[in-house]
């Protein structure tokens, strides 16, 4: 069956020689030279645009980035932070953190009441729940490091968007209305999204004047403006009017840094991922190193042996990643949980033939209210005409972030991802230890996993995606179907889900993504299955065929994105 998709997908780009846009409902883009896949139409586009004029894969991603700021406000952003992995034509790795910091006025006990106790909706809601923001710093310095195009005419773009807008598709609208009503509960944040009044039609055209002049300034003054100038006076002046915390000494003393990579190997592919403060390559190389110690090809895919090993997997990964990790420039993380083989030992304790309980892994974390999810990132992936790749996820947390919204732009909500107290859960029902608490200026624990596979010496895979908690397990298991299972990237990005985090102890599956026999078998063997009433993630992935040379992108159909290239 693959052998034909793979037929008429080449097909399908021998026919459209100049550009092979992803069909949606059939198969993903094909090209041979360049790839972009966003969560957004225009801002694949963009990136495109910069690729074709000779940009590289770096510059491609400073373009999508600012114009994922317009194009979709719910996660893409100037106040929010993230995560890149860049690889050079060379080979060589480069991992990027540009995480939001705490402020230097937080406390660990910042949103606790006189007993002790979490103040409900106090770190994910308002002013208080914001972090400083680190985008704008990290793609300048991704610029400064790597970029060939000038600064200005890479967020030029971003500032055409807002000023002439972009065209509310089903996706944008249905994520508008979905929170109409907290939208409505903020005065600037129903200003920018429903300038009369609703949330606009499918259709329409969204303009973000405000959002337009701040880009403008970023594109003139680059990251001083946004850190130490009329920005900053702007955030920090609604700050002080609000009782926020970010002062202008957090703006102009953040940085965005350089941090050593997770690479490890599975299965003869090496694995390019990013370590602390994102706990994503770390966990994920966990959870793989205990996959292969099993032969995961003897057991089909999905079945109750198979999802089985995956899941007890993931609960110690999650358990380890929840108690150890946090911002490394304020948490001593043992040397071993970087080492190779540290997953390896994590695997001997696994029954094949019984679930272990969460609380016999990790008993200190046990608690029993979990909070709903909330999935409000985005990622891209791009790989270059030069061959340069880059792996990008941003968030500003929750959907829109704190709804606080400044000089037309939004801002995070990160503070949340922080422990609010040891041993209670976050919005994503991660129940994290003291390695995460409240630090003046520390970055709070992000799950977001941007990766980059190579196979003998070149790049093979380029995958992320958004979703909260469910971050790693999805990249993870996007490769795992790939490489241990035979799917092509595209087949892998639609597969069925399973999440499985520690705690709360059970089996997260995606509508239709076990069938009842797997389920009874599970089951019996102590598992609590429970199906989602959503998904988990939306991967945008780019594989490469090194037999015919060309480049396959999908854009996950659980979102509204898009793959292209040329």
């Amino acid at each position: 069956m693959r052998q034909l998709l793979l037929l008429g997908a080449l097909c399908l780009f021998l026919a459209a020689p100049a550009t092979a846009q992803q069909d949606r409902w059939w198969g993903p883009a094909v090209a041979d030279s360049a790839m972009v896949v966003s969560a957004k139409a225009e801002a694949t586009r963009v990136g495109l645009d910069i690729l074709r004029r000779g940009g590289n894969a770096v510059d491609a991603a400073i373009a999508v980035h600012f114009a994922l700021a317009v194009t979709l406000p719910s996660a893409g952003n100037i106040g929010g932070g993230g995560f890149m992995v860049v690889r050079q034509t060379d080979g060589a790795v480069h991992t990027y953190d540009y995480r939001e910091r705490a402020p230097l006025a937080a406390t660990e006990d910042m949103y606790l009441d006189a007993e002790g106790n979490p103040v409900e909706g106090l770190s994910w809601y308002g002013w208080k729940a914001i972090g400083t923001p680190g985008s704008v710093a990290g793609m300048a310095l991704v610029h400064e490091r790597h970029g060939t195009i000038p600064w200005r005419e890479l967020v030029e773009p971003a500032v055409r968007l807002a000023e002439e807008g972009f065209v509310v598709d089903p996706h944008t609208w249905s994520s508008l209305e979905g929170d109409a009503e907290d939208i409505r509960r903020f005065p600037g944040a129903a200003a920018i999204l429903f300038p009369d009044g609703h949330p606009p039609a499918i259709g329409s055209v969204l303009r973000q004047p405000a959002l337009a002049r701040t880009l403008r300034l970023i594109a003139e003054g680059g990251a001083d403006v946004f850190y130490r100038g009329e920005i900053a006076d702007s955030i920090a002046n609604a700050m002080a009017a609000n009782g926020g915390l970010v002062t202008k000494e957090d703006l102009a003393a953040y940085e965005a840094k350089e941090r050593p990579p997770v690479t490890f190997d599975y299965r003869g592919y090496t694995i390019h991922s990013m370590g602390p403060p994102s706990s994503g390559g770390l966990t994920m190389m966990w959870l793989l190193e205990q996959l292969e110690t099993f032969d995961m090809s003897r057991y089909s895919f999905h079945s109750a042996a198979s999802v089985h090993r995956i899941v007890e997997a993931m609960r110690r990964a999650y358990g380890e990643r929840n108690i150890l990790l946090g911002d490394p420039d304020h948490t001593d993380i043992p040397a071993e949980a970087w080492e190779e083989g540290y997953g390896t030992a994590l695997a001997a304790t696994i029954d094949t033939l019984r679930a272990t309980p969460s609380a016999e892994i990790r008993p200190e974390l046990f608690a029993a209210v979990i909070p709903d999810e909330s999935t409000e990132t985005t990622h891209f992936s791009i790989v270059a005409p030069d061959g340069s790749a880059v792996a990008s996820t941003t968030t500003i947390n929750g959907g829109f972030g704190s709804y606080m919204t400044v000089a037309g732009f939004f801002l995070n909500n990160e503070m949340d991802d922080a422990t609010i107290k040891p041993g209670v859960a976050n919005a994503y029902g991660l129940v994290q230890g003291r390695a995460n608490a409240i630090e003046p200026g520390k970055r709070p624990l992000s799950a977001m996993t941007p990766t980059i596979v190579e196979k003998d010496g070149r790049v093979k895979y380029v995958v992320g995606t958004p979703g909260g908690s469910t971050i790693i397990t999805s990249v993870a298991q996007v490769l795992i179907d790939a490489i241990d299972y035979g799917m092509t990237l595209a087949e892998a990005n639609d597969a069925k889900r399973i999440h499985h985090q520690h705690l709360p102890d059970r089996i997260y599956v995606e509508p239709f993504g076990l069938s009842q026999d797997t389920v009874d078998r599970l089951t019996a063997q102590g598992h609590q299955v429970q199906f989602r009433g959503g998904y988990s993630g939306r991967v945008e992935t780019i594989e490469v065929d090194f037999e015919h040379g060309f480049l396959f992108g999908r854009s996950d159909l659980r979102g509204g994105g898009l793959a292209d290239g040329f």
